[in-house]
């Protein structure tokens, strides 16, 4: 459960990233909005992930996750470049974080 929660957070903390995007340097308001409801429900799934796994894999698993996920966020919905490496190295992080989940 506490990985399904650090999954949850990766996926907050990469949707407030795309709403940061969009708020333009915090110029537009409810995408600020959602940015700054996005980022604190993250960090608190994040925290309720470490309460009984370890910090430093969750921590790790956040930031990594939240990477892949902003990667298909900006490629898929903000039609940003996809190149072939960029998707290797999503896909090393997620091979990274899944190491993680099995030690």
């Amino acid at each position: 459960m506490d990985w399904i929660y650090a999954l949850l957070a990766a996926f907050l903390f990469a949707t407030g990233g795309f709403f940061m995007k969009l708020s333009l340097g915090s110029l537009k308001s409810p995408a600020t909005a959602a940015f700054l409801v996005l980022f604190i429900a993250g960090a608190l799934l994040q925290a309720r992930a470490m309460r009984r796994a370890d910090m430093g894999a969750v921590y790790i698993a956040v930031l990594g996750l939240e990477a892949a996920f902003a990667l298909a966020l900006s490629a898929g919905i903000l039609h940003e470049h996809l190149s072939w490496q960029r998707i290797a190295a999503a896909g090393l992080i997620v091979a990274g974080v899944s190491l993680l989940r099995l030690s």
